[in-house]
């Protein structure tokens, strides 16, 4: 219903609208016009509409691409537990970061089927009943044209036509199903023949398969040399940077040489070498130590030890950290890595230190700088004439890059998780920072829910599968921690190359291996290294290694662990090291390796020497060096002539009998 007002215009009187309650209640008085905005018109409509259309569109594709990140999040996580259940309960050898040529390659080979590395796939042909073994030097593991020629044509064809038929109609699952029949139609003596060998090809294709495992297994000669370094014990030089045995030292190099080894390597210890005054050095055991070593005309290595030895080594020696700055420590305990406990870790320095004036008025890597810079010009010489081969730079605890998240002192033993090391007060400021600058205050803690040393990755709500590790928040946390890591061998390693210009500098990677084939890798989150199922925490770290041209240095396992101690712990040492290795290779880095502090048997030697020398790299890449690892060579467990056959098999020069 509508009225007319005094100046012509119409109002309406609808019942229910606001407006004609309003003249009904007050039927004398003249309500007001309500203001209507202006439409555009013309150029400034078109603009407008094409404002809106940009901004809405913009809007959308920015929804569409958080969409498409949680759709491939929510894969990937599928894709995570599929592999980590195919690990944990179907033992398939998968490698670390797998995909899904790598699930159906498994698979097949579970099948009974051969994949070849370009994807070619066939049956694998029957073992033989009785076969004697053949002395050959190279044979090619293919099926040769001499093989063939024993077949007849007539079944040659047939099982040519077979293979086609199969190809173009079945699926691998019926695959199996008729090979299986057809073979078996026409020789049952054979179960496990494949289509295109007849029984005349067998024995052929058979004896030169078992030539090529069986000669080439064991047979190390024409292989790459790879130069092999023994590691001197901690305690020949005492907390007065002098020589206790020299006398001991030379038998120690005599029977080194006559392994005809290519070097030492010889731990300088900043506990000793600085060691009661701030920036007063004495090298004078080390100069006496290198003279001798140079006599024997062997070459070195000498590793910066800026951390405790003694604290979780088998070594006897105790050598801590410099005794001014134990004495700093005592007033200001976060110069320490501490754990969610409060407790104080003395092994090494905090990195949240590297760029603090706490050290009497240096810096962390101002600290590592001058002893790197002394040690360059009080051995000058050494250097000049090539006798000191390589420095390795320690990094963290144990002379690793890693956080000491692992200290037996701490009450931690094998397999525990470790706990985090980052709530000192440097280290919480770090994480504050970050917190604020990703806009989340309310992050800048530790985990509350990560266990404790000893704890298992299911007994945790942050490490368990599908955990807390893998969300907003432990994501950020745990990129965080790693990024410490490597911004302190960034910055240590800047130094480094600049007190040793044109020398080979080495940096040591720790193996924790143990909970690697769960999904979180709970101990590898603890040390450092950000590397769950779904992500290579690896590539970040060999990143900055490759920017400052450094060796890697890895620690192997010679020792063959038990299916209990496998299941129990979930560890896969091979797949670590393979993971660990490609991932260096494929950046370029040269890596070596050395032993755990072990005696190893003929077989350890064995398997230390195809991790050196991998047999099935297409690339044969290869370490650049090993390092062995033993208290004493005059020790009585330690068997010579099983150490000879190791240096030769490394040099290239043994073939195991």
């Amino acid at each position: 219903m509508k009225s007319i007002n005094d100046d012509g215009s119409t109002q309406d009187l609808d019942p229910q609208s606001d407006h004609s309650s309003d003249y009904l209640a007050h039927p004398n008085s003249n309500p007001q016009p309500h203001p209507h905005t202006r439409r555009p018109r013309g150029f400034a409509a078109a603009a407008s509409a094409t404002t809106n259309s940009v901004a809405k569109g913009k809007k959308e594709r920015e929804k569409e691409k958080e969409r498409t990140k949680l759709r491939e999040r929510h894969r990937r996580a599928i894709t995570s537990r599929m592999l980590a259940g195919l690990r944990q309960y179907g033992n398939f050898p998968l490698p670390a970061r797998a995909d899904m040529n790598d699930v159906l390659a498994a698979l097949a080979r579970e099948a009974g089927w051969v994949v070849d590395a370009d994807g070619t796939t066939y049956r694998q042909c029957p073992p033989p009943s009785n076969m004697g073994s053949f002395a050959a030097k190279s044979v090619e593991s293919q099926l040769s044209g001499g093989s063939l020629r024993n077949c007849s044509v007539k079944e040659t064809i047939e099982n040519q036509t077979s293979v086609l038929r199969i190809d173009e109609c079945l699926s691998p699952a019926s695959i199996d199903s008729v090979v299986i029949a057809e073979r078996d139609s026409r020789n049952e003596k054979y179960t496990n023949a494949s289509p295109i060998n007849t029984v005349d090809c067998l024995e052929a294709d058979q004896l030169m398969q078992d030539i090529h495992s069986g000669v080439h297994e064991n047979d190390f000669t024409g292989t790459p040399y790879v130069p092999v370094y023994v590691k001197l014990p901690a305690g020949i030089i005492n907390k007065f940077c002098q020589l206790i045995d020299p006398e001991g030292i030379r038998e120690e190099l005599m029977h080194m040489k006559s392994l005809n080894v290519d070097g030492v390597v010889v731990d300088c210890w900043w506990g000793i070498v600085e060691g009661w005054s701030s920036q007063k050095y004495v090298w004078s055991g080390y100069r006496e130590l290198f003279n001798i070593v140079r006599n024997f005309k062997l070459k070195l290595q000498v590793v910066m030890a800026f951390h405790e030895c003694g604290g979780n080594d088998s070594s006897d020696a105790l050598i801590s950290l410099p005794q001014w700055v134990l004495d700093i420590g005592k007033e200001n305990q976060d110069i320490f890595f501490t754990d969610r406990e409060g407790r104080r870790n003395t092994e090494c320095l905090s990195w949240g230190i590297d760029k603090e004036r706490v050290l009497k008025g240096r810096t962390g890597i101002e600290v590592y700088f001058d002893m790197m810079r002394s040690f360059r010009t009080e051995f000058d010489d050494l250097f000049a004439e090539g006798l000191i081969y390589a420095v390795e730079v320690g990094l963290g605890a144990s002379g690793e890059l890693k956080y000491p998240s692992f200290s037996e002192r701490m009450g931690w033993r094998y397999p525990g998780i470790g706990e985090f090391q980052c709530y000192d007060k440097y280290l919480q400021h770090s994480l504050r920072k970050a917190a604020k600058l990703r806009g989340h205050s309310f992050w800048a803690r530790g985990p509350d829910n990560a266990g404790h040393y000893n704890s298992m990755p299911h007994e945790t709500g942050f490490f368990c599968e599908r955990g807390d590790y893998d969300n907003y928040y432990g994501r950020f946390f745990l990129h965080w921690y790693s990024q410490t890591l490597i911004d302190h061998a960034d910055n240590v390693l800047s130094l480094a190359t600049l007190a040793f210009e044109e020398t080979k500098i080495i940096v040591k990677v720790p193996a924790v291996y143990w909970w690697y084939k769960t999904p979180s890798h709970a101990a590898e989150l603890t040390a450092g290294y950000h590397n769950p199922t779904n992500q290579d925490g690896y590539y970040p770290v060999f990143e900055v290694l490759r920017k400052h041209g450094v060796t890697l240095k890895f620690v192997c396992l010679g020792f063959h662990l038990s299916s209990q101690e496998a299941n129990e712990s979930l560890i896969d040492p091979e797949g670590l090291s393979w993971q660990v290795l490609n991932s260096a290779w494929d950046r370029g880095l040269m890596a070596g390796g050395e032993n755990a502090l072990l005696c190893y048997d003929r077989e350890g030697y064995k398997r230390l020497v195809d991790m050196a020398k991998p047999r099935n790299d297409p690339d044969h890449r290869h370490f650049s060096f090993f390092v062995y690892q033993q208290p004493s060579l005059l020790q009585a467990n330690v068997c010579l002539s099983e150490l000879d056959f190791f240096v030769k098999c490394m040099h290239g020069e043994m073939t195991d009998p």
